[in-house]
């Protein structure tokens, strides 16, 4: 697990802020959150908008414009965060995003934050991540363990503009952050004394508040860990100690470093909730991340469409218009699909939190490992589009660079995507022998783009789903729909046969695979399992989004390139997609970008 904070300046961010700890889930019983009510409703009619968001960013392509394309290369060729950007998040007060609606924020679905970060992310991903995404993860901590004093206090450190820090990996460790050696145990005065080391860490220099994951306990075992929650201006003078930069290749405004503490003295109760409870702790709160920061990342997949796309309808080769030729078509069709797939299945999965928590432990790890891997894999497919242009750090198409760069820290790397399929394999021979022959379904809304949400259930959430998956059992109902027929129908036949095999696979795994020491080969299951479960949400989203006068999402073709597109990933022969689809996605593509209309499920037209 990695630390990540939000920033306003040059020195406040992290590279790979969400890594989590590997960790064989079990049933524990989690402390309930200290909460002031919520509100019976709260007016989300009186938060700033998103179309104001983007009009507050304005049109990316102008070389004037102080938060566009040009000066976000300016700036990271500066190895600096963008000083224009973070004012305009602090005049729209981002923070707010952040905290609950009780505590004086606008946190009142994941849907809207994901929607809100999304386009930071698509302009800028280091502000994105250094001045966003990176604040919410101290908080989410906060918010789930944390007592009532500690909420308010992390509430207000934010809403006046602050900064928070969250100190989880130490290098030696990785992410095996069971043995990190970081600690906080008890002085004869009666505080806790921290002593060790956190490296890349965001915000270490002007963070006011920090989420610190420490020993607490010289005993073996899983409760010997705790996270604290430590207010700069409890500690001495001269503490901590500041470690130096570490410099990346992706996310370079983006500033890591390191604090050093030695026998610092903190107040006794900053534990957030139960002692020895950190990993529970963190394996919860870190459902809401692993299922945001991917979704929010899809915005770099939607700047390298549009950079893509604008190459395409601009570039002439042997005498032809580029956009017009069949195999540049087909890549624009296929990142147009992939980023599509991703959204259903982010979106689908942020819903589920509000509507199902006891599940999302399967839902966010699925998620973020088949998110970032369709992102980074079609970002890649894109550049071949540029050719030679996609790696010119500078003029007009230089911003795809940067968003490629910025991409591979937004996926936190391959051994933390492993580690989410680790997170989810020991859950899956359960599930196989019992929990998925329960047709029980998922509450409708969880598929209805922009229903009501209840508030976010933070004491709900449980690192086990307790073999429940009520979206894998939709599937089997999708089937039923008289909607599906053609083509569509035979490719989530496709789907299910691919599901039956993932289902013998996972009864079949002996208990050495189901921990973090099983073979590469056993987390085949899991990889095929997050498959599923995005077909799954293409199709459901589909058929119940009929109404909302959308023509393309209404129109099947997108689905049946969608459901191709996983069967591929499953190992399934989908069929010759026929040549109709793949121009009906170009040149929807091409349109979007032409009338510079969103190019996810939510198809927004510029804000006037």
């Amino acid at each position: 697990m990695i630390d990540g904070t939000g920033s306003r300046d040059a020195r406040a961010s992290t590279a790979r802020p969400d890594e989590e700890p590997t960790s064989a889930s079990v049933d524990v019983p989690v402390p309930a959150s200290v909460d002031t009510p919520v509100p019976d409703s709260v007016d989300a009619s009186a938060f700033p908008s998103v179309d104001d968001l983007e009009r507050r960013f304005g049109d990316p392509w102008d070389p004037d414009n102080p938060t566009g394309h040009a000066a976000v290369l300016a700036a990271d060729e500066a190895g600096e965060m963008l000083a224009a950007g973070e004012r305009l998040l602090d005049d729209y007060r981002l923070n707010a995003e952040f905290v609950p609606p009780e505590l004086g924020g606008r946190l009142t679905r994941l849907d809207r934050l994901i929607e809100v970060l999304r386009v930071v992310f698509r302009h800028d991903p280091c502000l994105g991540l250094g001045y966003g995404a990176s604040s919410l993860i101290p908080a989410v901590n906060v918010w789930a363990a944390g007592d009532a004093r500690q909420r308010h206090r992390m509430a207000e450190v934010l809403l006046t503009g602050g900064r928070a820090a969250s100190g989880y990996h130490e290098l030696a460790h990785g992410n095996d952050v069971a043995r990190a050696e970081f600690s906080a145990l008890p002085g004869d005065d009666g505080r806790l004394r921290l002593d060790g080391r956190k490296e890349v860490i965001a915000n270490a220099e002007r963070a006011e508040a920090m989420v610190l994951f420490a020993r607490t306990s010289a005993a073996p075992g899983s409760r010997s860990h705790s996270q604290l929650f430590v207010e700069m201006a409890d500690l001495p003078d001269g503490t901590p100690l500041h470690l130096p930069r570490f410099h990346s290749a992706g996310m370079r405004g983006v500033q890591l470093g390191g604090l050093e503490f030695r026998d610092c003295p903190i107040p006794a109760d900053a534990v957030l909730g139960a002692p020895g409870l950190g990993m529970e702790t963190a394996l919860r709160s870190f459902q809401i991340t692993r299922t945001a920061l991917p979704a929010m990342t899809v915005g770099i997949l939607e700047t390298g469409l549009d950079v893509a796309a604008r190459f395409a309808d601009e570039r002439v080769l042997y005498g032809r218009p580029l956009a017009g030729m069949p195999h540049i078509g087909s890549i624009l069709a296929d990142a147009f699909t992939d980023l599509l797939i991703c959204d259903c299945l982010a979106t689908v999965t942020a819903r589920s939190v509000h509507l199902i928590p006891g599940e999302t432990s399967l839902y966010a790890s699925a998620a973020k490992y088949f998110v970032t891997t369709l992102l980074m894999d079609a970002m890649d497919a894109l550049s071949r589009v540029l050719g030679a242009q996609f790696y010119i750090r500078d003029g007009r198409y230089g911003i795809f660079q940067k968003h490629l760069r910025d991409l591979a820290p937004a996926g936190f790397g391959h051994t933390a995507r492993v580690a989410c399929l680790s997170t989810v394999l020991p859950q899956l021979p359960r599930l196989a022998r019992k929990g998925w022959l329960d047709d029980t379904q998922p509450p409708a809304g969880v598929f209805h783009l922009g229903a009501d949400l209840p508030p976010l259930p933070f004491e709900r959430l449980s690192i086990s789903s307790g073999g429940r998956d009520s979206l894998s059992a939709s599937l089997s109902a999708a089937l039923a729909s008289p909607e599906l027929d053609g083509e569509l129908r035979r490719l989530v036949l496709v789907i299910a046969a691919g599901q039956d095999d993932v289902r013998r696979e996972c009864a079949a795994l002996p208990p050495g695979d189901l921990t973090v020491a099983a073979r590469p080969e056993a987390l085949r299951p899991a990889a095929r399992y997050a498959a599923v479960l995005a077909a799954t949400a293409c199709v459901n989203v589909w058929l119940h989004n009929q109404g909302r006068q959308d023509a393309f999402l209404s129109d099947p073709r997108w689905v049946v390139a969608a459901l191709g597109r996983i069967a591929e990933r499953l190992g399934r022969d989908p069929g010759q997609r026929p040549r109709h689809i793949t121009e009906r996605l170009s040149a929807e593509v091409l349109s979007r970008h032409r009338d510079r209309r969103g190019l996810g499920l939510s198809n927004r037209r510029p804000p006037g």
